[in-house]
C-alpha cells in the first residue's frame, strides 16, 4: 500500500491518453457543456403576412367600432372586455367582436382599415390576427356585394326545390329547401335568417346572403344527406367540389 503523499504524486504525474478514435467526441461534449443549449430553430418571428396588408373599404361601407365591454364568454371563466366592430353596407350590417390585444386603424380618407396586436412575439396574437382580418373582409364584401353557395344534385331523381311551409316557419316568409334524394320522403330544410335561396335548374341550388360563416355552414347542412361518394360520383356538390373517382370493388 503506497503512502497518501506518494499516491498524490503519482495521481499527479499520470497523463491520460484517450484513443484517437474519441478525440472528437470528447471534444464536442466538452464544447456542449460549455455552451448553452441551442434552441430548435433559430429564424425570428415574423408578423402575419396576411394581418399587415391593408383593407380597401369601398365608400358605401362604413366602420364603427365600440367601446370595450365584459361580455359572458362560454369558453374561458375569465372576464374579459372586447370590442366590436359594426359593419354596414348597403346589404344590411353584420357585427364582429375583437380581442382586446387586437387594434384597427381605419383610414377614412384612404378608405382602408390597418390591423395590429400589441405583441408580435405571443402565438395567440399573431393567430388571431389573421383570422380577425379575414373575418373582417369576409364582413365587408357580404354587406358590400354578398357571398353565394351553388350546390350540384348529381344522381338520377335527385331534384331540388323553393316552397314556403306557413306551419313550420320560424320568422315570416321562410323559404324552405325541399330536396328529393332518393328517400321515400322529401327532405325540408328552413333557410336562416338572411339567407335566400332559389333553384335556377332542377339539380342546383343557389344560396345567398351576407353572412358566409351562415351561408356555408346551412349548405354543408344540406352536403350532409348526399355526401359525395367516390364509386359512382353521386351526392350534393358544394361550388366547385370535386372527387376522385375510385375502381369498383372486385371479390
Amino acid at each position: 500500500m503506497l503512502a497518501p503523499s506518494r499516491a498524490r504524486a503519482l495521481a499527479s504525474s499520470a497523463v491520460i491518453t484517450l484513443p484517437s478514435f474519441l478525440v472528437p467526441a470528447f471534444q464536442t461534449t466538452t464544447a456542449s457543456r460549455s455552451s448553452p443549449a441551442r434552441l430548435f430553430s433559430a429564424t425570428t418571428s415574423r408578423p402575419s403576412k396576411l394581418g399587415t396588408t391593408p383593407i380597401s373599404i369601398p365608400p358605401s361601407v362604413e366602420l364603427a367600432i365600440s367601446e370595450p365591454k365584459v361580455k359572458k364568454d362560454l369558453t374561458t371563466w375569465l372576464n374579459i372586455a372586447r370590442r366590436t366592430v359594426t359593419v354596414t353596407g348597403p346589404l344590411g350590417t353584420l357585427d364582429l367582436e375583437i380581442p382586446p390585444f387586437l387594434h384597427i386603424d381605419f383610414d377614412v380618407a384612404a378608405r382602408r382599415a390597418v390591423l395590429s396586436v400589441e405583441d408580435r412575439n405571443v402565438k395567440q396574437q399573431r393567430e388571431m390576427w389573421g383570422t380577425t382580418w379575414a373575418y373582417l373582409n369576409r364582413h365587408i364584401m357580404g354587406v358590400s356585394e354578398g357571398h353565394t353557395a351553388v350546390l350540384r344534385l348529381v344522381g338520377i331523381g335527385y331534384r331540388a326545390t323553393v316552397e314556403t311551409r306557413p306551419a313550420l316557419e320560424t320568422y315570416p316568409d321562410q323559404p324552405f329547401v325541399i330536396l328529393k334524394l332518393g328517400f321515400s320522403h322529401p327532405v325540408e330544410m328552413g333557410c336562416p335568417l338572411g339567407v335566400k335561396a332559389s333553384t335556377p335548374q332542377p339539380t342546383r341550388v343557389l344560396l345567398e346572403g351576407i353572412n358566409r360563416e351562415v351561408l356555408m355552414s346551412f349548405a354543408a347542412r344540406i352536403r350532409k344527406w348526399r355526401v359525395p361518394e367516390p364509386y359512382k360520383g353521386k351526392g350534393i356538390f358544394v361550388n366547385e367540389e370535386t372527387i376522385k373517382l375510385k375502381q369498383k370493388k372486385i371479390k
